[in-house]
């Protein structure tokens, strides 16, 4: 069930990176007063999906992301690791899995141990991973529009609802 929607116009990558560090103070948010509850909103973790062409800009996004909850270094694409692990103030996974040839790798590679409470997941290309990957709190659609973009970014249930309602 779609709870919220938000569609937003990038003029360029600037501003998909101001956006990025505004869901991440949402996100940082949302996650502190999770982790203040007796029983979790996100048990498996704060899971966000990333869908998009190559290029859309998937891993700009998540590098927005990871520099709003502090990261200082530089941000890569885990195109060959699948994933990257952040320990930030919240342990933070940046997965890609445009290279995962059968979504059984996931399970030798310890997928399940990535979503816990208290952990944010930023999944780009997840249909590679389906059958094997948790259901999204968010689903953010990036598509090229010139030099910008246009991000839909979807709430898929209702604690997820108050992040984004924090970017309206």
């Amino acid at each position: 069930m779609l709870v919220v929607n938000i569609v937003k116009t990038l003029k360029d990558e600037a501003a998909s990176l101001a956006l990025a560090t505004e869901l991440s103070q949402a996100l940082q948010t949302q996650l502190r007063h999770d982790s203040s509850k007796s029983q979790s909103d996100f048990p498996d973790g704060l899971v966000i999906y990333l869908l998009g062409d190559l290029g859309a800009g998937k891993t700009t996004f998540s590098r927005g992301i990871l520099r709003g909850f502090g990261h200082q270094g530089a941000v890569k694409s885990p195109t060959y690791t699948l994933v990257e692990p952040y320990e930030l103030s919240v342990p933070v996974f940046h997965f890609d899995l445009y290279r995962l040839a059968d979504p059984e790798e996931l399970e030798y590679m310890g997928i399940r141990d990535y979503f816990a409470p208290g952990h944010l997941c930023l999944i780009e290309w997840p249909s590679r991973g389906e059958g094997f990957l948790p259901t999204p709190d968010i689903v953010i659609q990036i598509d090229v529009d010139g030099p910008g973009r246009i991000m839909d970014l979807q709430a898929q249930n209702v604690a997820a609802e108050r992040i984004l309602n924090a970017l309206a």
